[in-house]
């Protein structure tokens, strides 16, 4: 399984919802890879050290390797980092991800990502985080991908942007990927007392919209865990925000074993 977890409009916790899955991912004995194409590296922040993340190779250097002339001879292996919790990797992002954006576009690398992590061994899962922009890298990793989650937070504005959101993500399927299972929409930050996220919700499932049962509500635990950088599971593992991102992350393994039926 590959999993991205895209959403154009930043903001709605995209970052946070994919690191905390991972994590359970790991926590549950899975070999566990997380590949941040995001030049702010916010995934890599929360789940590596500061001397890990400046020693790392990542995604940055596997692009620019994939630009020099003749045949690489560096593994996709040696762009990955341990990260301190059992069974989690890293390829970790740099800032550099976006001056070499141009080159990789113009050298048509497009499928560059997707051919690697097809062949890598060695781990059961993989999540992929993106930019909040529908650029190179966000279309490499819908390409690469097996499974998209959307992040939502109820907001109209992000309302009007799923209809192009899930167009140009059903243009990329029709093109270049037509595996890729849309896992559904998970709404993040939600308010249980206010009237507008309920009526949005309802009025989005009318529509036809995959909206997910699980929902994620608003805590000062996730900007807690981003500062320790120490993923819900491992510093928070019986707070209410954490039993959500495992309810979200059983929920959508129920689906996947239902799907394989």
């Amino acid at each position: 399984m590959r999993r991205v977890v895209f959403n154009q409009k930043g903001g709605v916790g995209k970052t946070t919802i994919l690191c905390n899955l991972a994590a359970i991912s790991a926590s549950r004995g899975l070999k566990t890879l997380v590949v941040d194409l995001d030049a702010q590296c916010n995934a890599s922040q929360y789940l590596l050290s500061s001397g890990d993340l400046q020693a790392a190779a990542g995604t940055a250097d596997f692009f620019e390797d994939s630009l020099a002339r003749g045949k690489s001879k560096r593994t996709l292996d040696e762009f990955i980092t341990p990260s301190p919790f059992e069974n989690l990797s890293v390829m970790a992002a740099h800032p550099d991800l976006e001056e070499i954006r141009v080159k990789l576009e113009a050298r048509q690398k497009i499928y560059k990502l997707a051919g690697a992590l097809e062949k890598l061994e060695g781990f059961d899962a993989m999540y992929i985080d993106t930019p909040p922009a529908l650029n190179f890298y966000s279309r490499s990793a819908l390409i690469a991908a097996t499974n998209c989650l959307i992040p939502f937070d109820c907001d109209d504005f992000a309302r009007q942007a799923l209809y192009t959101l899930f167009d140009n993500i059903e243009e990329i399927r029709e093109d270049h990927n037509e595996g890729l299972i849309i896992d559904g929409i998970v709404v993040n930050q939600f308010q249980t007392q206010a009237k507008l996220p309920a009526r949005v919700i309802t009025e989005l499932r009318e529509e036809g919209f995959p909206l997910i049962d699980t929902q994620i509500t608003s805590s000062v635990r996730v900007k807690e865990s981003h500062d320790a950088s120490v993923p819900l599971i491992h510093g928070a593992g019986s707070h209410k925000l954490t039993q959500q991102f495992v309810a979200l992350y059983d929920e959508l393994a129920k689906a996947a074993t239902r799907k394989k039926k």
